[in-house]
């Protein structure tokens, strides 16, 4: 299963990269989270791990496989039968300073056709609320 959505945000790189990687905050400005709590105290990067709990499903734990500095994160959770990737990724600025953020989810594993067939709407629905929160934030100062 892959899902991936793209949005354009009309503000600073360095704030949408800000705003990004403050995963803590992420309950304020997007209703796909309901809580993130980091597991770790050090910086985001490769082996931090995080605790995300969205509505209507299971705390998971999310772990750093990829970071490159202002530029993207990828992470991964792993259940019986089924791992999750995110990964989270701005574009250079355009002509005009706006900024592309995509955002994708791939699940792989025997589990995977199963999960992606029950939760395909609902992880649709996520995404693109993660994207259009993340540009109301950034673009609201």
């Amino acid at each position: 299963m892959h899902h991936e959505t793209s949005i354009e945000i009309g503000a600073d790189p360095s704030v949408v990269w800000a705003t990004l990687v403050d995963v803590e905050r992420w309950p304020e400005w997007t209703p796909s989270m309901t809580e993130v709590t980091r597991l770790d105290d050090r910086d985001l990067g490769v082996g931090s791990r995080v605790r995300i709990r969205q509505p209507r499903l299971p705390a998971l734990v999310w772990t750093v496989t990829e970071y490159a500095p202002r530029a993207s994160f990828t992470w991964a959770s792993r259940a019986p039968g089924v791992t999750t990737t995110a990964a989270h990724r701005l574009g250079p600025p355009g002509p005009d300073g706006a900024v592309t953020v995509t955002l994708t989810v791939d699940q792989d594993g025997p589990l995977a056709p199963v999960m992606g067939r029950l939760m395909a709407p609902r992880t649709g629905r996520y995404i693109q609320m993660e994207a259009e929160g993340l540009k109301r934030r950034c673009e609201a100062g």
